[in-house]
């Protein structure tokens, strides 16, 4: 009987003690509680991360959301992208029914419209306002008629207009094209240049960002790498060390992502508000757009990342064994 009792003690003084927060979600939940027990106690330390990591996001943002609005402002530019095919005479309705539709069958037509010579009259009487008596006795009849062809997005490239223009050669009745051959290559040949640009200063500002913030996180924890050779002596697990350590960077990069975005939005906001009074500059007009819904998603995620990995490289100089 003494035995059984001795042993029933002895199986109850072996089992694992429970974790403080188990009772609320098993070893996850202790990891979180711990994590932000980490935070509370370590209030300076952590402010300064997050302020690390808002202040490069920030910037990384800032340059997206100009970035975004040349990109819109370059496809709003491209939609004077124009082709006009010219014809030596009044096409009838149903000449005009039929044309459409090849040249709307060519890939690259986004819209189709025909100009017949009173319009061109009236077009070129106002480009002339002013000297209207330039025009006396200039009949409709020598002007060309002409569709006006819009194009897609993905055809208003040199090469795109190029092939378009091209493929519309081919199409009996139209005796000249026009498309501004030279304004078209120029136009191309800045977009590209704003795009490469981007893509070197973007990747620039991506890797300064990696470098602040994963040396801001080690020196963080190197201010408590007491507590990580303390927890390592009792015999703490390498991963049941890491992970408090893990939630708290993922806490940092999601808090450090979100204030930045609240940062910018209120810069933005603030541009809008005040330009027109020190700058010529009309907020209705100019068509500025904050950042797309994926690309808060994409800074979002990125801050998280930046606090999970910094935290996961500077934890390894510390945990070794």
């Amino acid at each position: 009987m003494n035995s059984w009792k001795k042993k029933k003690v002895s199986n109850q003084s072996n089992k694992r003690p429970v974790l403080a927060g188990q009772v609320f979600g098993g070893r996850f939940g202790y990891f979180i509680n711990r994590a932000l027990i980490n935070i509370r106690q370590n209030v300076f330390v952590n402010v300064v991360t997050i302020g690390t990591i808002t202040l490069a996001l920030l910037i990384v943002s800032l340059f997206l959301l100009v970035f975004v609005n040349l990109e819109n402002a370059a496809d709003n530019w491209s939609e004077r992208v124009q082709v006009t095919a010219y014809f030596d005479r009044e096409l009838s309705g149903q000449e005009q029914a039929s044309l459409r539709n090849k040249v709307m069958a060519l890939p690259g037509t986004a819209q189709v419209r025909y100009v017949n010579r009173d319009e061109a009259l009236k077009r070129f009487k106002n480009r002339l306002k002013g000297q209207e008596t330039l025009l006396e006795g200039v009949l409709p009849e020598v002007l060309p008629t002409s569709f006006e062809i819009s194009l897609k997005k993905s055809h208003r490239d040199s090469r795109g207009v190029e092939g378009f223009v091209a493929s519309l050669r081919q199409l009996a009745g139209i005796s000249e094209i026009q498309y501004g051959e030279e304004w078209v290559r120029r136009f191309n040949t800045f977009l590209n240049f704003v795009r490469m640009l981007g893509l070197l200063l973007g990747s620039f500002l991506i890797i300064a960002v990696i470098f602040i913030v994963s040396n801001t996180i080690k020196l963080t924890i190197y201010a408590r790498r007491d507590e990580l050779e303390i927890m390592s002596l009792v015999g703490a697990s390498r991963l049941f060390i890491k992970i408090p350590f893990l939630i708290e960077g993922t806490i940092q990069g999601a808090a450090g992502s979100l204030l930045s975005l609240m940062l910018l939005f209120g810069l933005f906001e603030a541009f809008l508000q005040n330009a027109s009074s020190f700058m010529s500059f009309n907020s209705a007009t100019a068509n500025l757009s904050f950042l797309p819904l994926e690309y808060i998603g994409i800074i979002v995620l990125a801050g998280i990342s930046l606090g999970f990995i910094g935290s996961l490289t500077s934890l390894k100089r510390f945990i070794t064994t």
